[in-house]
């Protein structure tokens, strides 16, 4: 699974060995907050794929990662099965037009990247952890009061 590293000045796609061998990368994907135009989330990531891999790989309705080329300009993809993602829309990226990425986490990148980031983040906030810690809070066990006497 896709985890994603957001600073106050990048997002960080950070791709296991798997999705490193099957995108045909040998790095993480970096994102300069400045160059975000848009942040959709997406029901279905495969409707925005668009091109043909260059390098990449594509099995049909099971998996999409990789660079995507078109007439558009260069896509990367991390679609798994039918599963809602996001679609990070790129100005002036030196590799990309457009980012497209399932996961579960895309409402919470949304929010973050939303935030307007004056003072600088005292760490990276992996988004994939916050969503994990937004639990339901734990009940606490009753304390048993003193006897009166």
């Amino acid at each position: 699974m896709v985890t994603l590293l957001l600073d106050s000045t990048r997002l960080e796609v950070v791709l296991s060995g798997t999705e490193r061998l099957l995108s045909f990368r040998k790095g993480n994907v970096t994102i300069e907050r400045e160059t975000i135009s848009k942040v959709q989330l997406t029901d279905d990531a495969w409707t925005w794929l668009r091109g043909i891999p260059s390098p990449g790989t594509y099995i049909k309705g099971v998996t999409a990662m990789g660079t995507w080329k078109s007439t558009g300009g260069e896509d990367f993809a991390v679609i798994r099965r039918h599963r809602a993602g996001v679609v990070i829309d790129l100005e002036e990226h030196p590799e990309f037009e457009r980012i497209v990425l399932t996961t579960r986490h895309g409402l919470a990148l949304v929010q973050a990247l939303r935030l307007d980031v004056a003072e600088e983040a005292a760490d990276v906030a992996e988004i994939a952890a916050e969503a994990s810690r937004a639990r339901a809070p734990r009940r606490q066990k009753p304390v048993a009061a003193p006897a009166a006497g």
